[in-house]
């Protein structure tokens, strides 16, 4: 697997004005004036409609006016209070207003113009010559709506829903009224100071405190002993990384890709979570394990290492907190878990020569570029490891940009960091274990093919080295190495960089299609070529 370093509201559409009412058909003959009875309030009324010439620029399609009511006989039947058309939705014919970020500042809402009153013969209409809710003669005449006989006399009632619906419409009435009687007795109560209806919370707890095992409290006590790095080179060229505190004289164990361009004599710096500043200088680095140690010039006192961990012993599933930089935001924690062990992974430029090989920890905490060189930690605040590559997306991440984090972080088992870091601490330079053959890196097999082309047949397979005394050839393809798949060149790489120099382990090899399984004791090989 090959990956990548890391290294207003809208505002408010104009109302639309209302629409004049049109008149309510009559029957053909005028309607004979009824005996004057006492006017009922108006309970609901619609908002005046502007004057013309008021209106907004945009109106809704022009309503035609009504034709003159036809003649009407004499009224026989009680007069219906005229309701007025309801008036158009505001949202109905006009376009989707544009969505702004949330963050921006709203526009100041449009105005619409004040409402002017109508004419004479506007808006609202007179009140009804009868009462709305009776038959007018207070004779025990039919209710409002109820047709009447050819003599004029209301028709019998008909039983069925309609005597359902008064009652509920009547017992929804006295509920309400029952309701509002509760109501102004609690603001009446509350008002005379006798009661009051605010409900508190009881028990909060004065001060919030977090446990120490907790992520709040784990975060809280490795911020301290990370540091933001950032480097550059001579011509100003470099970026940001993160690092954490190794031991008490100050070393700081990072990526080598972080410090890279700050190597041969350019500036070098680490910042705490206080915010204090301190010059840097490289003590060593291993550009094929992709781990470098820093150590600052001028180290405060009381400086506390993190507690390193064993990797051997980390299993899926368990939980994870990855602390750095990413994209120069310091002291950002994320979590998740050990997705996956053994991870083969070369990151790096992709030409081969300067790749980076591990066989990494994988992990869904978010990790983005300046994530690299920071801790990754377990539930118990301990570094299990060193994040250093993440799986972006496509070529370059997302749109051609930048890569960044798709849950496919990538981290340096701490256990092989730590034997990196003693090695640039004693000497400057990294020591890595090897078996001295050349490897095909695009070679379509199930397995590392050992080169059969390039060099001569001792130059691809030492005669001297751990294979070669072993008795591997050009053109075999390795299966196994002590006890786990081979399934590619850099797979190979990692696997044996997981090792040290002297140790002894079972490698499978295939010759012919046939197996064969040897001991062999890693050699070694002192710095980057």
């Amino acid at each position: 697997m090959s990956t990548e370093n890391e290294g207003t509201a809208a505002p408010t559409p104009p109302a639309a004005p209302p629409v004049p009412p049109v008149a309510a058909p009559v029957d053909a003959a005028p309607v004979a004036p009824a005996a004057p009875a006492p006017a009922e309030p108006v309970t609901q009324q619609l908002p005046p409609t502007p004057a013309p010439g008021t209106e907004p620029a945009q109106q809704f399609p022009h309503t035609p006016a009504a034709q003159p009511p036809a003649p009407q006989p004499p009224a026989t039947r009680p007069a219906e209070a005229v309701q007025p058309p309801a008036p158009a939705p505001v949202y109905s014919e006009s376009p989707v207003p544009p969505v702004t970020p949330a963050y921006a500042e709203a526009p100041a809402a449009a105005h619409a113009p004040a409402p002017q009153a109508m004419g004479a013969e506007g808006w609202p209409p007179p009140p009804p010559a009868a009462p709305a809710y009776g038959a007018g003669d207070g004779q025990g005449g039919g209710g409002w709506g109820v047709p009447l006989a050819t003599d004029g006399a209301p028709q019998p009632k008909r039983k069925g829903k309609g005597g359902m619906i008064a009652g509920v419409l009547a017992a929804a009435l006295l509920a309400g009224g029952v309701g509002g009687g509760v109501g102004y007795w609690a603001a009446d109560r509350s008002a005379n100071g006798s009661g009051s209806t605010t409900v508190s919370a009881g028990n909060t707890p004065k001060d919030l405190k977090r446990d120490a095992g907790s992520v709040a409290g784990l975060a809280a006590g490795a911020l301290p002993s990370v540091v933001t790095i950032e480097a550059s080179a001579g011509d100003g060229e470099g970026g940001t990384g993160t690092g954490f505190v190794y031991d008490q004289q100050g070393h700081i164990l990072t990526n080598n890709h972080v410090v890279a361009s700050a190597a041969n004599g350019g500036k070098l710096s680490a910042t705490f979570s206080d915010g204090k500043k301190y010059e840097a200088e490289v003590v060593g680095r291993a550009q094929g394990y992709d781990v470098a140690v820093i150590k600052l010039k001028n180290p405060p006192s009381g400086l506390k290492p993190l507690p390193l961990g064993d990797s051997d012993k980390v299993a899926v599933g368990d939980s994870t907190i990855a602390i750095g930089a990413p994209f120069g935001l310091s002291n950002t924690v994320t979590t998740g878990i050990v997705s996956a062990k053994n991870r083969p992974v070369a990151s790096g430029d992709a030409s081969g020569g300067k790749n980076s090989y591990m066989s990494a920890l994988q992990t869904d905490a978010s990790i983005n570029p300046g994530n690299s060189g920071g801790p990754l930690l377990d539930s118990r605040g301990a570094v299990i490891g060193i994040n250093s590559a993440i799986q972006s997306a496509g070529n370059g991440g997302f749109g051609g940009g930048q890569a960044g984090s798709i849950g496919l972080g990538f981290a340096i088992p701490v256990n092989q960091a730590k034997n990196v870091a003693e090695s640039l601490i004693k000497t400057g330079k990294p020591v890595y274990p090897v078996i001295s053959v050349s490897v095909d890196l695009a070679a379509k097999t199930d397995g590392a093919k050992i080169s059969e082309t390039g060099a001569s047949a001792n130059e691809l397979v030492d005669p001297n080295g751990p294979a070669g005394k072993a008795g591997l050839k050009p053109g075999d393809i390795i299966t196994e190495l002590g006890g786990k798949p081979i399934d590619s060149g850099p797979t190979l790489i990692s696997e044996i960089w997981t090792y040290k120099p002297g140790d002894t382990v079972k490698l499978t090899y295939l010759r012919g299609g046939k197996p064969t399984t040897v001991d062999i004791t890693l050699g070694s090989r002192v710095g980057d070529k």
